[in-house]
């Protein structure tokens, strides 16, 4: 696990709400404080889509980003800043083997419970913090040690400014 503050805030923002960036990821929970403190569930309710199966959806456990990506938007647009938010990402279950195998991981992919990414908000900083879990105890590091490489790099190659905290 890591922890990294992002740099400047503004340009991360276009990222993370206007821009597909973080599409990739699905939502595990999120919260949103600004008059109030709007709290999202990040589970895939299939029965409110009208589709017979064929989006790929089917085995999905957690929404992706992509599809809350604008509420969020309106809940945080607006000329104050909002008090605080924090979201729970996940790798989607179905990108974890090509995860494992491009990292040279030799685990089984049953093994990992989820690899995270959480953003948070609060007295105008903003981190972010990297989680794996797996579903049994390993002092072995590898697998967090290849995740917290991969943000690292997928926000480097963004353009996104972060630095260890």
């Amino acid at each position: 696990m890591i922890a990294l503050n992002v740099l400047d805030i503004k340009p991360f923002m276009k990222h993370f709400l206007v821009g597909s960036t973080f599409d990739s990821f699905d939502l595990s929970e999120g919260s949103v404080t600004t008059f109030c403190t709007f709290s999202i569930d990040g589970t895939y309710l299939k029965e409110f889509d009208d589709s017979d199966g064929e989006s790929g959806d089917a085995d999905r456990i957690f929404i992706p980003w992509a599809r809350v990506r604008e509420h969020v938007f309106s809940l945080i647009r607006g000329r104050q800043t909002p008090l605080a938010f924090k979201f729970v990402f996940m790798l989607p279950k179905q990108a974890v083997p090509g995860f494992l195998a491009k990292s040279g991981i030799g685990i089984d992919v049953s093994e990992v419970t989820g690899l995270f990414l959480n953003v948070s908000f609060r007295n105008r900083k903003l981190m972010l913090t990297t989680g794996t879990s797996l579903k049994t105890f390993t002092m072995d590091r590898t697998v967090d040690n290849a995740w917290d490489s991969y943000i690292q790099s997928f926000l480097k190659s963004r353009g996104i400014a972060a630095e260890k905290a």
